[in-house]
């Protein structure tokens, strides 16, 4: 049987250029039984097209397996983290994206009512009108008194109402148009804001209910910031004289914006210093010029009507006297909104499709009857 040699033959085909090609074929024994060998029979001879489409199909069967192994590779849980660790593969994209309300985070009741509830709710609080009490005739006294000492003429009074709330530098040169040098701009506006210091004595005093307030929204645990066009030395000196230095999160001072009111620099910087997006944040304030701010920022707007009245301040989301008439309630209410994170909050403009009457008109109608 080792001595015996395979069996030999030759069969020609056609390729797929039609060309007649021979192969060599070689049988082998199948079967030793006893003291005869039983050696299979001959090859039939076989089509060509089928000899062409052999090596197509063995390279479907192979395509086949590659499928069905990567399936069930995928359906095998695998430790990616110990992969990559080791340098192996990278963890493969998924889709869909986590979901921001699938954080492990939230799964502990207390933290999820607290981020749904006033952990989503930022404060951002004007200093002066809002906290502490102010007198605008000692702002126009300031600005006249510079006036006078810069050899201008006095300031017209519907002049000095369109530069309330506005930085000092932002008035003299864009407003009152005194000089466009910034040396000369940054040496009359720190002069104007010394005689406003001179007139208002260092004595400050909180607003009706703006203490109180402010407590309640420490005890929610709320985040607070604060705004004001003055320099934050002095601001920062007043907060600590009225002991309210430990309370605001953030401050944003004359230093840190180019421009004030109406501009909403100052009410967006505030919600990038507390991290939070501006739908989120609520703006208290007691002027149009605020109002109109907060709402260029898409922010809520608390008007505190304490120097105008109450009508006038109609624009704003909700009106009050004093701080101490709302409650956290009413701040949810405002801050319940339509951000980007759930859907736009306009309203999708509907097209009021008119009917079309195919009946004629009642005159038509009347004329043609009297015809007949």
């Amino acid at each position: 049987l080792l001595g015996h040699s395979p069996l030999h033959g030759r069969v020609s085909v056609r390729d797929i250029s039609g060309k007649q090609k021979p192969i060599s074929y070689r049988v082998r024994v199948t079967e030793f039984t006893g003291r005869r060998i039983v050696v299979s029979p001959l090859l039939p001879r076989l089509k060509a097209d089928r000899l062409v489409n052999l090596g197509v199909e063995a390279r479907a069967i192979e395509l086949t397996k590659e499928v069905h192994a990567y399936r069930e590779e995928e359906r095998s849980p695998k430790n990616w983290k110990d992969e990559i660790e080791a340098g192996i593969v990278q963890k493969p994209d998924l889709w869909p994206p986590e979901n921001r309300a699938d954080k492990p985070s939230l799964r502990n009741p207390r933290l999820r009512h607290e981020r749904m509830g006033c952990g989503w709710i930022a404060a951002i609080f004007e200093w002066e009108g809002v906290i502490i009490k102010d007198n605008p005739e000692l702002e126009k006294q300031a600005w006249l008194t510079l006036a006078e000492e810069e050899g201008r003429s006095p300031i017209p009074a519907f002049m000095l109402r369109r530069i309330e709330g506005m930085k000092n530098e932002q008035a003299i040169s864009e407003i009152l148009c005194w000089s466009r040098d910034p040396a000369s701009v940054k040496r009359m506006a720190a002069r104007k804001e010394e005689i406003y210091q001179s007139l208002q004595g260092g004595v400050y005093r909180f607003c009706n209910g703006s203490s109180e307030f402010v407590d309640i929204l420490m005890h929610y645990n709320i985040p607070m910031a604060l705004v004001s066009t003055r320099p934050r030395k002095t601001l920062e000196a007043a907060m600590r004289t009225i002991g309210i230095e430990e309370c605001f999160s953030a401050i944003v001072a004359a230093e840190d914006v180019c421009r004030g009111k109406p501009d909403p620099e100052m009410f967006l910087y505030a919600a990038q210093l507390l991290e939070f997006i501006a739908e989120r944040c609520i703006v208290f304030g007691n002027s149009n010029q605020t109002v109109e701010a907060a709402h260029e920022a898409r922010m809520k707007c608390v008007a505190v009507a304490n120097k105008h009245l109450v009508y006038e301040l109609g624009a704003a989301d909700l009106v009050v006297r004093r701080l101490d008439e709302l409650s956290i309630v009413d701040l949810k209410n405002l801050a319940d909104i339509e951000s980007p994170e759930f859907g736009s909050g306009e309203p999708i403009p509907e097209m009021e499709i008119e009917e079309e009457d195919d009946e004629p008109p009642a005159s038509t109608a009347i004329d043609d009857g009297i015809f007949w």
